[in-house]
């Protein structure tokens, strides 16, 4: 097992000092000079990289926020660590660490609220396309081929986050999601 810190500023002349200090002794420390809306950072995707799957590593981490920005973020992150039998410790929100019950719990709900925000937001969108399409103003252009839906498959089948893939391919989540459900989003070949 190894202790693994990150700290991220999102500039150059950003002060690390109180994260570090707040990380305390680790084995290996990993540091981000990059906007933290971002999950693809080079020494975060090292510190992804790093962690050794069922090596019960704990990385620690002063504050949610210098892990990801938004609660789908952190959830695709904190899912990916969790597939590798990794914990994630924050400093300064031990109600969140998965290294606890009750910050699972917290992980949990959080999750469930950002699925059913995720939902109205869908939602939402289906009331606006079928207006737009009853007022014959609503054109979908198709946004991944057959080749790109099992490529896909087979990066997601091989434990490939879900963000990562949909990044890879320059579609949203969402999209990704429908074309893997089979939902119509892809052109022919």
């Amino acid at each position: 097992m190894a202790l693994i810190g990150y700290a991220c500023v999102s500039t150059v002349n950003q002060n690390l000092d109180r994260q570090i200090e707040a990380i305390g002794k680790v084995d290996k420390l990993f540091i981000d000079k990059a906007s933290g809306k971002d999950t693809h950072r080079p020494q975060l995707d090292a510190l992804r990289a790093y962690v050794r799957e069922g090596s019960n590593d704990v990385v620690r981490v002063k504050s949610v926020d210098r892990l990801a920005r938004s609660t789908l973020d952190l959830l695709d992150l904190l899912e990916e660590f969790d597939s590798k039998g990794v914990k994630v410790d924050f400093v300064d929100a031990p109600a969140l660490s998965t290294s606890t019950p009750s910050g699972k719990f917290t992980l949990t709900v959080l999750a469930a609220v950002a699925e059913f925000e995720r939902e109205l937001i869908r939602e939402r969108q289906r009331e606006g396309i079928a207006l737009a399409k009853a007022k014959g103003k609503y054109r979908r252009g198709p946004k991944l081929s057959a080749d790109q839906i099992d490529e896909a498959r087979q990066l997601v089948d091989e434990g490939v986050p879900k963000t990562r893939v949909a990044d890879r391919l320059g579609v949203s989540r969402w999209t990704l999601n429908d074309a893997l459900a089979g939902r119509g989003v892809y052109a022919n070949g």
